[in-house]
C-alpha cells in the first residue's frame, strides 16, 4: 500500500520535487528496484482473456513473461538494474498482512461467485484483487535473474528500505518501486514506472526526497510523521483525518505526539485502541537492513547463461525459443557494451539560492491557484449544462 495520498501533498505542495520523462532519460543509471511489487504488477498485468498467463502444464508464467521482457526493455535503454526482494516482514506490518490476507480471501470468493452470475467486468476486478506473489514465484523470478547475469538481494525485511540504502550508499543513482514509502525510508531519489509496460504509455516519474522536505518545509522525522498520519502498511490511518488536515496538523504541532494530544484535547477526531505510532516511527528511522558495505550488498552484473535460459523459459514454461535467444543477445550486448558515463557526472548542480527558491516557491503557488480556479469553473459549467431542461441550447 505504502502511504496514502502522499503522491497527491507533493504534486500540490511540492512539484518542482518531481520530474518526468522517458525511459531513455535514465540511460547509463544503476537502479535498485523493489521486486516484490514488480512481481506483483506483472501478475496483474500480464494476462491473457483476463486469466493470468499458464504453460502447458498449467503453472503461472506471467511473473517471468514480465521480469524477463520488462528487464530487457530497461537493459535496452542503458540502465542497470538490480533487484531487491523482501524477506521476513516486520512484527508491526502482521496487522495489515492479516486483512490483506483477508480481503484476498473474500475477494477470492466473489471472484468464484462472479464467474456464476456476474459480468465479465466484475470477473476481473475481483481475479485482480485475489492476485498473491509466493514464495514459488520469488524463488523462479531469482532462478530467472540468476541466468540472465542480473544481479538480485534479499532485504532481512523491506525491500524499499533496503533499495533505499543502496541509493544514500551512491551504489545505485535510485530506488525504483511503486509504494511511496521507499521515500520515507530515506532514498534520495524515488523512480516509479520503472517496470510498467511500453503499451500504458506512463512517464516515467522521478521524486527528488531534498526538494520534498525543502517544499513541505519539514525535516526528517516530521516528514515521518506527516507520512504515518497519511496512513502507512503499519497502522490504520485516524479515520476522518485527509491530507489537507494531516499536513496542517503536523505543520502546526510539530510532532506526531503533539498531534495525538491535540486530538485527545477534544477535537471530532478518535484515534484508535491499539495505534504504536511510536514504534512505526522507528521502523521507518531504523529499518532492519544490510548495510551497503555488507558482503550481499556486493553486485555485479554478468553474460547471460543462454543454456540455461532455453531449458528453464523454452523446455520447463514454453516460451518461444527465438524469442529467448533473442533476449540473450540482447542482454550480451547490454553487458560488453559497458554504459557511457552520463554528462552530468562531469558538472557539480549549482545550490538555488534563497531568493531563487522563494520565487519558484510563488510560481507553484501561482500554478496550482490557477489550475483550482480552472477545475472551479469546469465544475460550474458542468453543473449549468446538468440545470438545463433537455431539448434547450
Amino acid at each position: 500500500m505504502g502511504i496514502k495520498k502522499l503522491m497527491e501533498v507533493i504534486e500540490e505542495h511540492c512539484p518542482d520535487a518531481v520530474k518526468t520523462g522517458e525511459i531513455k532519460n535514465q540511460f547509463g543509471r544503476k537502479v535498485a528496484i523493489d521486486a516484490s511489487m514488480s512481481i506483483y504488477s506483472f501478475l496483474i498485468a500480464v494476462r491473457s482473456d483476463g486469466q493470468q498467463l499458464m504453460s502447458e502444464t498449467g503453472e503461472t508464467t506471467s511473473h517471468l513473461m514480465g521480469l524477463f521482457y520488462r528487464t530487457l526493455r530497461i537493459v535496452d535503454n542503458g540502465i542497470k538494474p538490480v533487484y531487491v526482494f523482501d524477506g521476513a516482514p516486520p512484527k508491526l506490518k502482521s496487522g495489515e498482512l492479516a486483512k490483506r490476507f483477508q480481503r484476498k480471501t473474500e475477494a477470492h470468493e466473489a471472484h468464484e461467485e462472479a464467474k456464476e452470475t456476474g459480468t465479465a467486468e466484475d470477473v476481473e476486478k475481483f481475479s485482480r484483487r485475489t492476485v498473491r506473489v509466493t514464495r514459488e514465484h520469488n524463488e523462479e523470478c531469482r532462478r530467472l535473474l540468476k541466468l540472465m547475469g542480473v544481479p538480485y538481494i534479499i532485504a532481512p525485511t523491506e525491500a524499499e528500505a533496503q533499495c533505499a540504502v543502496l541509493a544514500r550508499a551512491g551504489k545505485v543513482y535510485a530506488a525504483a518501486s511503486e509504494d511511496m514509502d521507499t521515500l520515507t525510508f530515506d532514498t534520495p531519489v524515488l523512480v516509479r514506472h520503472l517496470t510498467f509496460s511500453e503499451q500504458r504509455k506512463l512517464p516515467i516519474e522521478e521524486i527528488h526526497l531534498d526538494k520534498v522536505l525543502s517544499g513541505l518545509e519539514m525535516d526528517r522525522k516530521q516528514f515521518i510523521d506527516l507520512c504515518i498520519l497519511l496512513g502507512c502498511d503499519y497502522l490504520d490511518p485516524i479515520k476522518g483525518i485527509g491530507p489537507s488536515t494531516a499536513l496542517k496538523m503536523i505543520r502546526e504541532h510539530k510532532t506526531l505526539e503533539n498531534v495525538v494530544e491535540h486530538i485527545k484535547s477534544g477535537t471530532k477526531y478518535v484515534i484508535p485502541d491499539d495505534w504504536p505510532y511510536a514504534d512505526a516511527r522507528i521502523l521507518f528511522l531504523e529499518p532492519d537492513v544490510r548495510p551497503a558495505d555488507h558482503p550481499d550488498c556486493d553486485f555485479k552484473w554478468e553474460a547471460p547463461d543462454v543454456d540455461g535460459l532455453v531449458k528453464f523459459l523454452v523446455e520447463e514454461k514454453g516460451f518461444s525459443e527465438d524469442r529467448v535467444r533473442g533476449g540473450a543477445l540482447r542482454l550480451n550486448k547490454a553487458q560488453k557494451g559497458g554504459q557511457q558515463s552520463r554528462l552530468e557526472g562531469f558538472f557539480k548542480p549549482v545550490e538555488r539560492s534563497k531568493e531563487e527558491q522563494a520565487s519558484l516557491k510563488r510560481k507553484n503557488e501561482a500554478k496550482l491557484d490557477e489550475k483550482k480556479k480552472k477545475q472551479k469553473a469546469e465544475k460550474k459549467e458542468k453543473k449549468e449544462a446538468k440545470a438545463k431542461p433537455r431539448g434547450t441550447n
